[in-house]
């Protein structure tokens, strides 16, 4: 009797673990054959994240080679008094075309003697000037190549917040390198050295030395030209989060007048270089004229250097920006009246405005 019972529950206890087995191993083999219905929020979330720097990685893959360094060894003058400071600056540039044109910041090559480009790979080239525009901050440069990897180009007006951004360039000098963010705002009007810009804005970290680089999609077209760190310019505050790019649309646009021209096609000028001057010891605070281009609408007006600018078109003129504003309402051709203070004396002129085929006003 005593055998039977011993019997009987090794029995039972087999039954129960071989149950238990068989219950278990029935969930495993689900599971394997069924990876979809394991719900491990880590699993999950590296997943979707290996997919997104997957994309990433591509986009900035196909844009790294496409970047270069700028080095620019430039004088800087001071008008008034007759000085020249020599000095280099270091800036990014984009490849636009496999023989070698590259588009930058016009003040990046601003005042230059000698432009040095190098690529990525450590190829040094010295590079042309073809031209500048200074109202929007672009420049196209030319090195002697062939066969280089160049950008492609997106339309900036399908943008969208939010949507991811790339930048690459030289920030610091200290070669290229890449941050990443997104469209933080679209067409933000942002007063740069005077000039009224709408631009692009981004939270991808952006430095001194990235003026010039690429901002690029996820897929590694370019959609804008870096130009700034911030909209604050006129001091020395360091805003984080807050790099702006010039669109696209507006770079191809003024590059291929560049490129065919040399300069901007259909763009009224006065023919003038101008200046800012405030607080300085013998000269009002205004906008005064440093040079005058030969044959210009300004000289055949009969304009002069140091004369300050007070009026033009019947719109009061306090600086660069109310002059570069008073202009955009006028063409080629136009004719409109100039105020100035010459010798303390104030003297009105007309003037017939010309196309600017020269990178001023």
């Amino acid at each position: 009797m005593k055998n039977s019972i011993k019997t009987y529950i090794i029995v039972f206890l087999v039954a129960i673990l071989g149950g238990f087995i068989g219950v278990y191993g029935g969930h495993t083999l689900y599971d394997a054959e069924n990876p979809a219905s394991v719900t491990n929020e880590s699993t999950l979330t590296t997943t979707y994240s290996n997919k997104e720097n997957s994309s990433l990685k591509e986009g900035i893959k196909k844009a790294y080679d496409t970047v270069v360094e700028i080095s620019v060894d430039k004088s800087e003058s001071s008008y008034f008094f007759g000085q020249e400071i020599r000095s280099t600056s270091l800036g990014s540039g984009v490849i636009i075309s496999q023989d070698g044109y590259i588009i930058t910041n016009e003040h990046v090559i601003d005042g230059a003697n000698k432009i040095t480009v190098e690529d990525v790979n450590g190829n040094i080239y010295d590079a042309e000037l073809i031209g500048y525009d200074t109202k929007t901050d672009i420049a196209v440069i030319k090195i002697d190549a062939h066969d280089l990897d160049y950008a492609e180009i997106s339309d900036s007006d399908a943008l969208e917040i939010g949507d991811d951004a790339i930048v690459i360039g030289n920030p610091l000098g200290n070669g290229i390198s890449v941050s990443n963010g997104i469209i933080s705002a679209l067409n933000k009007e942002v007063v740069i050295e005077n000039e009224t810009m709408y631009l692009i804005q981004t939270n991808a970290a952006v430095n001194q030395g990235n003026s010039g680089g690429g901002l690029f999609d996820i897929n590694g077209n370019l959609i804008g030209i870096v130009n700034a760190k911030s909209g604050n310019t006129s001091s020395n505050v360091s805003v984080e989060g807050l790099g702006y790019a010039i669109p696209s649309n507006l770079v191809v646009e003024i590059a291929n007048d560049i490129i065919d021209n040399g300069y901007v096609k259909d763009r009224a000028t006065l023919g003038v270089t101008v200046s800012n001057i405030s607080q300085m010891q013998g000269f009002p605070d205004g906008l005064y004229i440093i040079s005058i281009q030969e044959g210009s609408a300004a000289e055949k007006a009969g304009l002069q250097t140091y004369d300050r600018i007070i009026e033009f078109n019947g719109m009061e003129i306090n600086d660069y920006n109310d002059l570069s504003q008073a202009l955009e309402e006028l063409d080629v051709g136009d004719t409109a009246a100039i105020k100035v203070i010459r010798n303390n004396e104030e003297l009105e002129l007309s003037i017939t405005l010309q196309e600017n085929t020269q990178s001023n006003n």
